[in-house]
């Protein structure tokens, strides 16, 4: 390993500790992820489906402008 894969699973890691603590703190917040206009719910009696692709769309969004920024920094 390289100084530069180092530095990633560094970001990485301190990516992940937010993204912890921010469900820690304010996950009674966030009820609306999973929840958006264009994710798939099927639920029936015995049955449920759930397909996410609104809340995917918007965290690779999100995910996508971070690598980015991370990127320009570094």
């Amino acid at each position: 390993m390289n100084q530069q894969t180092a530095k990633y699973i560094i970001v990485v890691g301190a990516i992940i500790i937010v993204i912890g603590a921010i469900i820690y703190f304010f996950g009674n917040k966030l009820h609306w992820i999973g929840k958006l206009p264009g994710d798939i719910r099927i639920e029936k009696e015995n049955f449920r489906f759930y397909f996410p692709v609104a809340t995917m769309i918007l965290f690779s969004i999100i995910i996508t402008i971070l690598v980015n920024l991370i990127k320009r920094i570094w």
